[in-house]
């Protein structure tokens, strides 16, 4: 059966601004076999090309078609339920070039939609405005909850501060669009044409990559390059299918090829032992 890749970015393929080992090879391993792959991102600040630069400046080598950002699955998403709509945006350019892409004008008044992404640039004036409109009838949209975001100066709050605040201030909840939501999921699978059966998900978070695929019926990889550790794996009462320390073991060695194991249960005190089987 053939397989197809939905690749997480940030702990997966680099931290901060450096690649992790490896995950060129990783990619470049995909591209010559001609297996489809996406890279998914519940960051929308940046544009699929500002992706494509990022990761080329790296020496990872992809097209804007194998990217894919909540950012796009919101825009996406909102041009189905309401087409030409309107929206006040806390975000930057990713989102608004999202939205203007799909037939949405920005406005500052009357909007249709609430939707919030990760911003620099927020301030009070614009949680104030957001409040008031989500009061007045403007339906709130979340791109991602997630709570942070680590950057390179530490961690900032994320998309899902910015919607806990709107939440708790009108008593109205959000609809989230990013991983781990079905609705990207499901977006992102049809993207590169895979049947559910076909898909893998390779990511660093459990919370949303794992979920997300596990939530979906998708084959699951969780690296620990990233945001879960070892010990954290225990806690969740969901597993991902295979484990391992980066990409880099995904790389194919003389003529062998990627092959999920057998979907395992992880439980405490355990993690070490399975951890070295799925290796051997």
């Amino acid at each position: 059966m053939s397989k197809g890749f939905l690749i997480d970015m940030d702990g997966v393929m680099y931290r901060g601004g450096q690649m992790i080992p490896g995950a060129d090879a990783f990619i470049r391993q995909l591209r010559d076999d001609g297996t489809p792959f996406l890279f998914l991102t519940n960051n929308s600040q940046r544009t699929r090309r500002d992706v494509v630069t990022k990761l080329d400046r790296m020496g990872i080598e992809v097209e804007e078609k194998q990217v894919f950002t909540c950012a796009m699955a919101t825009a996406r998403f909102l041009a189905d339920q309401k087409p030409n709509g309107t929206a006040y945006v806390l975000g930057e350019g990713g989102l608004l070039n999202a939205l203007h892409q799909n037939g949405y004008s920005v406005v500052d008044h009357d909007p249709d939609f609430v939707v919030v992404g990760e911003g620099r640039t927020l301030n009070w004036d614009m949680l104030e405005t957001a409040t008031q409109m989500i009061l007045d009838g403007a339906k709130l949209i979340a791109t991602n909850d997630d709570p942070n975001c680590p950057t390179s100066r530490g961690t900032r709050p994320g998309a899902g501060a910015t919607i806990a605040f709107l939440e708790e201030a009108t008593g109205r909840k959000a609809l989230s669009i990013g991983k781990p939501s079905p609705l990207m999921m499901r977006m992102a699978r049809k993207e590169i044409g895979l049947e559910t059966s076909e898909t893998v998900m390779i990511g660093d978070t459990m919370e949303t990559d794992i979920l997300g695929g596990v939530q979906m019926g998708y084959q699951t990889i969780l690296v620990l390059s990233g945001g879960t550790q070892l010990e954290d794996i225990p806690k969740h009462p969901y597993q991902p299918d295979l484990i391992i320390d980066s990409v880099a073991e995904l790389v194919r060695k003389k003529d062998d090829r990627v092959v999920l194991r057998t979907p395992v249960t992880v439980s405490d005190g355990a993690a070490n032992e399975l951890v070295s089987s799925l290796r051997q």
